[in-house]
């Protein structure tokens, strides 16, 4: 089974927000992740797709590298994604979204007594075949990274097309996610081993992370 996190108290003591579906918060703390199919408005899904297309196309999107700080290094068999960090004033659709995070930040705290403190998010662009080998979202020397979250912006997704986000739950059997446009994905940053399976289009998300403050 999963250990259990001493963060997450026995019982929520706040409603979250009126657009997050009942449960998702509880998925979080029972399961160590939760998922919301429809998180973003289409026409907000389609205008962050378009954004992030866009970006590709014009050469924005940075290839995606592993490690962290002087340790980091381009590694294209571990890590396929082309990415860009999201800052305040990028885009309207970008400031839409990232008010969204803002409103689960504040939910998040408020119910489970998280203590986060910030959002980090960058679009992650996978072009046909291109993938992200198992790992944990929080590096061994920072513990800051408490949320990872993930949002699809991909129109008329086929279970075909594959692309899908496996999770390893700790003694449960692994979690296969399709990325259906506007869908939500959360699961604990330090727990969850995780992979991203190739797929055979271009596969569009918002990777994102709630942090909470250096010890």
């Amino acid at each position: 089974m999963r250990s259990e996190s001493p963060a997450f108290p026995a019982c929520l003591s706040a409603a979250a927000p009126s657009h997050l579906a009942d449960g998702l918060l509880d998925g979080l703390t029972e399961h160590g992740w939760s998922q919301q199919n429809i998180f973003l408005s289409a026409q907000l899904t389609l205008e962050l797709a378009a954004e992030c297309r866009a970006l590709a196309a014009n050469g924005v999107l940075n290839p995606a590298k592993v490690g962290r700080g002087t340790a980091q290094a381009l590694r294209t068999e571990i890590r396929g994604d082309r990415i860009l960090w999201l800052k305040a004033g990028q885009s309207p659709a970008c400031d839409q979204y990232l008010q969204l995070m803002e409103n689960l930040r504040i939910a998040l705290n408020r119910a489970l007594y998280l203590g986060l403190d910030e959002y980090e998010s960058h679009f992650a662009f996978y072009p046909p075949g291109a993938s992200y080998q198992t790992h944990l979202d929080r590096f061994r020397d920072d513990d800051c990274r408490t949320v990872s979250v993930v949002i699809y912006l991909n129109h008329n997704w086929l279970p075909e097309q594959g692309g899908a986000l496996r999770l390893h739950p700790q003694g449960e059997s692994t979690q296969d996610i399709a990325p259906l446009g506007s869908r939500l994905v959360l699961f604990l940053s330090a727990d969850m081993l995780h992979e991203v399976l190739p797929a055979t289009r271009d596969r569009l998300s918002l990777a994102g992370w709630f942090r909470r403050r250096p010890a």
